[in-house]
């Protein structure tokens, strides 16, 4: 590690295999606690590089506990995180939303490290079991049109460095890797960034792919659609600006979308805006992301169309029922 990290102490960056071979190194346990530590500040002095953040992602994905859905086309929902707003789980919210309209959804996600409340310190506080087991996975998708993956279970060298990203408190380029390294490989992806230049290396990296995809990022700096400013959305399609009437029918204000001092806060918001109790920001910016979700699946004529199953499952309790069905499993 000492020569990887003088050659990047003198301004050089890493070729895409140099990278696989690293993160390779970290997922074996072959670095101590300083060396990771260092490594990873260097990407906080500095942007990452596409070909770095590709040999990242293959590396992650080589080492991966693959999983398979005989055939079942599954979305994901994800945010980089790291955008210190401190939201509620827009995402998480979202998914099931998505799953309570019908289609399959296998939510990736780990716990915060540069938030209060990641997705998995949320479904775990509410009764989810995490599980690496094909079968099982299997059993809840079908039963609820949702399951969750714990990026630790599936990701040997997230569970390396968990520890030392919790201690930095900052967001490091291993939030940029989890919404790339969803190990069953959805069909669908919508994709929360907390900047521009993170979406444009997203959509470097995600033309090339076979999925259906969706960058999200609100310009006032959220990763998600926010409804506080115009979101840019980036598909293979192009990019294209929204005004938040044109997506949720509203201006929401940031104290409206806050997630809470605790997890236990989080949840209790959660599940408020889940049964369908939440106030008209909460729901038209939850409502938001599960329609441009619900837009990749091909089956809507038109976003409005999105947007309306969106509010169905919702306020109509089919997204607490998904939520239900899935816990009922654990």
């Amino acid at each position: 590690m000492k020569k990887v990290l003088n050659y990047l102490f003198e301004h050089r960056t890493l070729t895409r295999e140099d990278a696989r071979q690293i993160l390779v190194s970290i997922g074996k346990g072959e670095y101590n606690e300083h060396e990771l530590s260092a490594f990873m500040t260097v990407y906080l002095m500095r942007s990452i590089t596409l070909d770095e953040l590709m040999g990242f992602r293959d590396a992650l994905l080589e080492l991966s506990v693959s999983i398979d859905f005989q055939h079942r086309e599954v979305m994901d929902v994800v945010g980089t995180g790291g955008d210190g707003k401190n939201t509620f789980n827009i995402s998480t919210l979202s998914c099931f939303i998505i799953a309570g309209a019908g289609f399959p959804v296998a939510k990736h996600g780990n716990y915060g490290a540069s938030s209060i409340s990641g997705a998995s310190n949320l479904m775990e506080r509410i009764g989810y079991v995490f599980k690496n087991n094909q079968d099982a996975l299997r059993k809840e998708l079908d039963a609820s049109n949702m399951c969750f993956l714990h990026a630790p279970f599936f990701h040997p060298a997230l569970k390396t460095v968990g520890p030392i990203r919790k201690n930095l408190k900052v967001r490091t380029f291993f939030n940029l890797l989890g919404p790339v390294v969803n190990p069953s490989r959805p069909a669908f992806q919508l994709i929360g960034v907390y900047n521009l230049e993170i979406a444009r290396l997203y959509n470097y990296l995600l033309q090339s792919e076979n999925s259906t995809f969706a960058i999200v990022h609100s310009l006032d700096g959220y990763d998600e659609i926010s409804l506080t400013a115009d979101s840019k959305v980036i598909t293979k399609q192009g990019e294209k600006v929204y005004h938040p009437n044109a997506l949720g029918g509203m201006v929401v204000r940031p104290d409206e979308i806050y997630g809470g001092e605790t997890v236990d806060a989080a949840v209790e918001k959660f599940m408020c805006i889940l049964q369908g109790k939440g106030t008209a920001s909460q729901n038209a910016v939850v409502c938001s992301n599960a329609a441009m979700g619900l837009m990749l699946s091909g089956k809507f004529q038109n976003y409005e169309s999105a947007y309306e199953s969106a509010k169905d499952s919702l306020l109509g309790g089919k997204a607490h029922a998904a939520l239900k069905k899935l816990i009922q499993l654990q």
